[in-house]
């Protein structure tokens, strides 16, 4: 059976309810089961299903998000290869909310509050896999799930990331060769070092570049041009990121320090940098002398409109 009829049919339990979600390896349905309510399932694709490789990888996502238990991170509740069809499976909690990068791309540049709240909890879940010897490589807007109503973060998708207990030939790649997303990646990563915990605090920094100014560090249009950038210049600085739009110098020394292009240069964790950041923007995200055109009168007001308002 082609895995997109399988709605209204049950896999190892799961009476799978509808459609969510599809990515190059997985599709995701919402399912029913009943010890764990309503769930996330993902399948890995039919051609997929022979794959080594992928099944390693999808196995991976299970075992690491069954080990790191947090607030911030959604749980794995089960997974296996399911008696119809020998389909591989994972079932997650059903999180609330929607995508973070839906709703960026939805509310535009958020406010440095808003931000700080959404950072930090990520940081706090990222933090979590660090303790277990995680490191997440894929730190992105579309695996943090946001629900604005309940200023909730959950952190999704293990699927690419490493063990730091791992022999060091498991855990380098090829230079010119990354796993991660291109935008988000951190410069080591890229050139075939050894990628630890500080690429998830690169990766994390430049969300929160994004959430603050709706642009990224780099300008590069094209993969090329972004991988070239990455290697050979430094990151754009936030006040210069979008005209009109400014930020305490403080704020910007933060967020400059872990978009560091050496990983020494950055914080020494990834709680340190959040912390770093909620202090600094604590003392004045936005800087007045300088304002938003869009935002010039009322800027105070407006944040807690932007926190509270909604």
């Amino acid at each position: 059976m082609p895995i997109d009829t399988l709605v209204g049919t049950t896999l190892a339990g799961y009476a799978l309810r509808g459609k969510v979600g599809e990515g190059g390896t997985a599709t995701v349905f919402r399912a029913e089961h009943p010890q764990h309510g309503t769930v996330a399932l993902k399948v890995l694709k039919d051609k997929l299903q022979e794959d080594p490789t992928a099944v390693a990888r999808f196995l991976r996502e299970a075992q690491y998000g069954a080990r790191v238990i947090h607030p911030n991170i959604v749980r794995t509740l089960d997974y296996g290869k399911a008696p119809e069809g020998g389909r591989h499976y994972l079932a997650i909690e059903w999180a609330s909310g929607e995508l973070l990068e839906q709703y960026a791309d939805r509310r535009g540049t958020l406010d440095p509050g808003e931000v700080v709240l959404v950072v930090s909890q990520i940081g706090e879940a990222v933090a979590a896999a660090h303790r277990a010897g995680i490191v997440h490589r894929d730190l992105k807007p579309e695996n943090v799930m946001y629900d604005p109503e309940q200023r909730h973060v959950k952190l999704l998708d293990f699927g690419i990331a490493v063990d730091t207990e791992a022999p060091a030939e498991q855990r380098l790649t090829r230079a010119g060769f990354f796993v991660g997303s291109l935008m988000y990646v951190a410069p080591e990563a890229l050139s075939g070092e050894l990628v630890g915990p500080a690429a998830d605090q690169y990766s994390l920094a430049t969300i929160a570049y994004f959430l603050l100014t709706g642009v990224l560090p780099y300008p590069g249009k094209t993969p090329r041009e972004l991988f070239t950038q990455l290697l050979t210049q430094p990151p754009t600085p936030l006040n210069s990121a979008k005209p009109g739009k400014r930020f305490a110098p403080a704020v910007e020394a933060v967020l400059m320090r872990a978009l560091s292009r050496q990983p020494a240069d950055r914080f020494p964790s990834v709680s340190a940098f959040t912390e770093a950041f909620a202090s600094a923007t604590a003392g004045g995200g936005a800087d007045a002398s300088a304002p938003d055109e869009a935002s010039s009168s009322g800027g105070l007001l407006n944040l807690m409109k932007g926190l509270f308002g909604r």
